[in-house]
């Protein structure tokens, strides 16, 4: 942070030019939640950079993950264990469907539930997806420390699942 006092410059690009603005962060500065979101912004868009080249979001390698590790899981189960809204997953797991990446069989005994599993295509692109995870998750290796990294990934849980 420079500037101290709750003050920190952002570079930014825009365009071919770069410019720099001071802004007032106050309390923020300290405040958990919003490093937390600051952190995942900012890791999301370099995830983002990496995965684009391969023509797919960074967003969906969760959701084709947890498929391919749970196949036949509902999307009820999937919406718990991606911690989204099942509203919100819908349109993303219709069009893994529309795209060919993922299957989705209704269940016999309940016809309201979809099973869902990955395609040959589905599982081509989470293998290719992996590969920039994987050297996405070396660069924040080598930001938080390899030795720190079960401890932080431990405390990111916690916060995960104790927060109110």
């Amino acid at each position: 942070m420079a500037g101290g006092k709750g003050r920190r410059s952002r570079r930014r690009e825009k365009g071919s030019e770069a410019f720099v603005r001071s802004i007032k962060f106050g309390r923020l500065t300290h405040w958990i939640g919003f490093n937390l979101r600051m952190a995942q912004e900012a890791t999301f868009a370099a995830f983002s950079r990496r995965s684009y080249k391969i023509g797919e979001s960074p967003g969906r390698f969760a959701t084709l993950t947890l498929i391919g590790l749970n196949p036949g899981i509902s999307q009820t189960e999937l919406s718990l264990a991606n911690g989204r809204d099942k509203s919100s997953l819908t349109p993303v797991v219709e069009d893994l469907v529309r795209r060919g990446l993922v299957e989705r069989r209704r269940v016999d005994h309940d016809r309201r539930t979809y099973q869902l599993s990955l395609t040959p295509s589905g599982r081509k692109t989470l293998a290719e997806m992996t590969r920039c995870a994987r050297l996405h998750e070396r660069k924040l290796d080598r930001i938080v420390g390899r030795k720190n990294r079960p401890g932080f990934v431990r405390l990111l849980q916690k916060i995960a699942a104790e927060i109110e």
